[in-house]
């Protein structure tokens, strides 16, 4: 490595500078709550835009640091967090001006880079991925319960509340109303059953 990437890398993996980014990824996402009250953006907008601007600059910066820091361009590319750092705070300068609902999805976006900053939610979030696998299999499994009792409902109830059972993707979100257990029993068994006093079996065996 040269005197410069040396320099630079012992910059971006020197703690004050990241506790200083973490302080300015928190500010931001300060700015961007505040920026959600028409009072404050109204009256401060302008100013919230140019320390906007001025902390997108900051993170190109720090970027750039770490590009440079690295050992090569391949391996910067080749870890994920950096990626996903990079792709966020190129997206801010490549949609600067137009399609403004976007620009401000993505700048909320760039919260989410406490996750690649902060190494205790970066190993959390990598072991969260490590159960993917595992997840899918539970996934599929349930899959196969609300596809069974989807189509159950939907032939048994679809002429009591077709509302609710009309249809198998109706019948499908309904029951994913049933699992979250909001307003299920109220909403959606008691009427069901008025009519047929033996329906509740289907939801007892589901829940």
């Amino acid at each position: 490595m040269t005197a410069i990437q040396q320099r630079c890398s012992a910059l971006s993996n020197s703690p004050v500078f990241m506790n200083i980014i973490i302080s300015l990824i928190i500010i931001n996402a300060i700015l961007i709550g505040l920026e959600t009250y028409p009072q404050i953006a109204n009256t401060y907008g302008h100013w919230l835009m140019i320390i906007d601007a001025t902390l997108l600059w900051i993170f190109t910066v720090e970027i750039v640091i770490r590009l440079i820091g690295s050992t090569s361009i391949k391996a910067f590319f080749t870890d994920p967090w950096s990626v996903f750092d990079f792709v966020i705070v190129l997206s801010g300068h490549l949609l600067v001006g137009s399609y403004v609902t976007v620009l401000r999805i993505l700048r909320v976006l760039r919260v989410l880079r406490a996750i690649s900053i902060i190494p205790s939610l970066r190993k959390m979030v990598n072991a969260l991925l490590l159960t993917i696998p595992s997840m899918g299999t539970i996934l599929l499994l349930l899959g196969l319960f609300f596809y069974v009792y989807g189509v159950i409902g939907t032939l048994l109830y679809h002429s009591i509340a077709p509302e609710y059972f009309g249809t198998l993707h109706q019948s499908l979100l309904t029951l994913f109303q049933v699992i979250t257990l909001e307003s299920w029993a109220s909403g959606v068994m008691r009427p069901i059953l008025a009519e047929d006093p033996s329906s509740w079996w289907y939801f007892v065996t589901f829940i």
